[in-house]
């Protein structure tokens, strides 16, 4: 190793030396805990002002350290799982000095992304992947006969899920060279749940260890002289064993070489343990222990709440965003399942490691028996639902449509196939923003749409999300309400829940010149642009669909033949979406001539950034709808007025 060296004069920060993995491998040891310490003052700094995952990316500072202290990256490959713990790892490789623009449009993306550096190995944001992409690329080199490691870093929170499984079991049959980090921190956005997470930590309090013990402290006792001795340095190192044995039998069953755990805060203790497992040839699993919020009292006291957050004041650790009075929709939801949940006690509620998120915290405190944290589990979490359901209960698998989509077999194969009255509550439906690509929820629409006796429906804002809720709990079968994040439209609540007619769509304005066919969020923008066209001369009708599937047929077809052009208006991908279903309904029953422009998200992923600054920029805001219905009333109609079947 080169000769140690601190800051050079001139330099504020050991950060300023250090421009990729290589500069960090020419500090001495003794400077690494004074560099963590600066890695955590830029991140709380950073995510104060943009927001983010704080709590994640605190906890595995030294981790990161060690890891790039250790391997040669990009030669070796660090795959980070979900990535919402890789903060420090965007640091130490070269994008410090943007680090500042973290969430941000046209910034640093909050997950790693291949295009962004060679040190991002795999573009991740989703739980559970790294272990079969690392396999992979483990497997690919050995093919290539390519020198280097692969590393995969993987939450215990994540090793909830079924694919981390499948991975495992794959990397001990096909026995590549594949390091596998567990950071195992008890928590993956809240406390983690379920069997095997208690595996991972629990005392060995089972019968079948119970009698081993006694066995061993028999046979310990048998040796003359020295027996008792012996027993007392077993039960002193008792809860090492514990530590060591309870994970550990279960990895090295498949095939793995276990090591640990080793204490996640403790350089030192990392880069000796990582240095040996270097060279150490088939599959390694490195338990580590870390602290989620580790450094930052706020985030350690509450690691759910500042697991990933908006802005807020570092020094004390308060949001700073203003709080408004309206409710966002998230807590709409959860406080209408309370209200139903009263008055029903069939309904029970599930969520797939997000009952913050997913606004269930009250529904598990007031029905504790009646609601199910399944883990980052969403797979199960739908089956679960359908079995529950075929004992006459009413669940409500809450969960993001981004992770939904997960599932997508589950919801076809067991809720669709067997028509059971499951409703799926997908929050986070349409432009999700700072999380970026693989969080926004453009798919649901164009993946739900098409399965046979699913209902798909979006409310236009909070107090109709009540009465969708409401109807979707009495209908006989599978149901989906889809919603957007962030605050509803600030409509005063109706008293009384009323259910919605399936399929019946709703006329908020009636004009001649142009039909606005408005889904969900995009509904009240498509009022405002109405608004203006009325300025210039042109009246519109503006309806708002409410139902994906089923259509209200008879409504739209009418509404078509009547104003001679159709705008239709998503926050969905083009392809299959509410537009395509409206030209298969024009299709189907033979209206042809009308002018039709849909307005959806084209065939890309979308970035991350601000949702109004995503919504101008694909022409989504009320100024894009205005500007597409203006070309829109410029092409000729040939069919104003048109007679065909009973309509005219």
């Amino acid at each position: 190793m080169d000769k140690p060296q601190g800051p050079q004069p001139g330099i504020r920060r050991l950060l300023d030396t250090i421009n990729d993995p290589q500069d960090l491998k020419k500090l001495s040891p003794e400077l690494l805990a004074p560099l963590a310490q600066e890695i955590r003052e830029v991140i709380i700094s950073t995510v104060s002002h943009t927001g983010g995952h704080l709590a994640p990316s605190l906890g595995t500072v030294e981790l990161t350290i060690a890891l790039h202290y250790v391997f040669d990256s990009p030669r070796d490959k660090i795959v980070w799982d979900v990535g919402h713990q890789a903060y420090t790892h965007k640091i130490l490789t070269g994008r410090l000095d943007r680090f500042h623009t973290l969430r941000q449009y046209q910034g640093l993306s909050g997950f790693p992304k291949r295009s962004e550096s060679p040190h991002d190995a795999f573009d991740t944001g989703h739980s559970s992947t790294s272990i079969s992409a690392a396999l992979g690329m483990a497997t690919g080199r050995c093919l290539k006969r390519e020198c280097g490691r692969t590393i995969a870093v993987i939450g215990d929170g994540s090793m909830t899920a079924g694919l981390a499984f499948e991975g495992l079991n794959n990397a001990g049959d096909l026995d590549k060279d594949l390091i596998v980090i567990l950071n195992d921190n008890g928590m993956s956005i809240a406390q983690n749940v379920g069997a095997l997470s208690s595996f991972l930590s629990r005392k060995l309090t089972g019968p079948t260890m119970v009698f081993l013990k006694k066995q061993v402290e028999g046979l310990l006792r048998s040796f003359p002289g020295i027996g008792g001795d012996l027993v007392t340095w077993a039960k002193k190192g008792e809860e090492s064993f514990k530590a060591f044995f309870t994970p550990g039998m279960l990895f090295e069953a498949l095939k793995f070489n276990y090591l640990g755990p080793v204490k996640g805060h403790r350089l030192d203790h990392l880069i000796e343990t990582l240095n040996n497992v270097k060279n150490l040839s088939g599959p390694v699993l490195v338990h580590v222990l870390t602290t989620k919020g580790k450094g930052y009292r706020p985030a350690e006291t509450d690691p759910t709440g500042f697991h990933g957050l908006g802005r807020f004041d570092p020094d004390t650790g308060v949001a700073t965003k203003s709080v408004s009075e309206v409710p966002s929709y998230t807590e709409v939801f959860g406080d209408t399942m309370v209200r139903l949940a009263r008055e029903n006690k069939k309904i029970v509620a599930i969520t797939a490691a997000m009952p913050d998120g997913t606004g269930l915290v009250d529904f598990r405190t007031q029905f504790p028996e009646r609601f199910f944290d399944v883990g980052i589990c969403e797979q199960h979490a739908v089956t679960f639902a359908a079995g529950l359901a075929i004992e006459g209960l009413r669940p409500v698998a809450a969960i993001y449509s981004t992770f939904l989509q997960r599932a997508y077999d589950q919801v076809l194969h067991d809720v669709c196939l067997q028509n059971l009255p499951v409703v799926l509550a997908l929050d986070r439906g349409g432009i999700v923003g700072d999380d970026g690509e693989t969080h926004q929820g453009l798919f649901d629409l164009s993946y739900l749409r098409h399965l046979p006796n699913l209902v798909v429906m979006a409310p236009k804002d909070e107090d109709e999300l009540r009465h969708m809720l409401y109807t979707a709990i009495d209908h006989p079968g599978p149901i989906a309400i889809r919603y957007p994040r962030g605050q509803g439209v600030g409509v005063d609540f109706t008293s009384t829940l009323q259910k919605i007619l399936i399929g019946k769509a709703e006329v908020l304005k009636e004009g001649d010149d142009l039909l606005i066919l408005a889904l969900g969020a995009s509904v009240h923008h498509a009022l405002e642009a109405a608004r203006d066209l009325k300025k210039q001369g042109y009246k519109t009708t503006v309806v708002n669909a409410r139902f994906v599937k089923p259509l209200d047929t008879q409504l739209i077809l009418s509404l078509a033949a009547k104003c001679g052009r159709v705008l239709t208006v998503e926050e969905n991908v083009a392809q299959g979406g509410f537009g395509s279903a409206v030209l298969e309904l024009f299709s189907d029953h033979g209206l042809t001539g009308i002018p039709v422009k849909r307005l959806a998200i084209p065939d890309v992923f979308m970035e991350h950034g601000k949702p109004d600054i995503l919504r101008k920029k694909y022409g989504l805001d009320a100024a894009g709808i205005l500007k597409g219905a203006l070309e829109l009333l410029e092409k000729p109609s040939q069919e104003k007025n048109v007679v065909w079947g009973t309509f005219k």
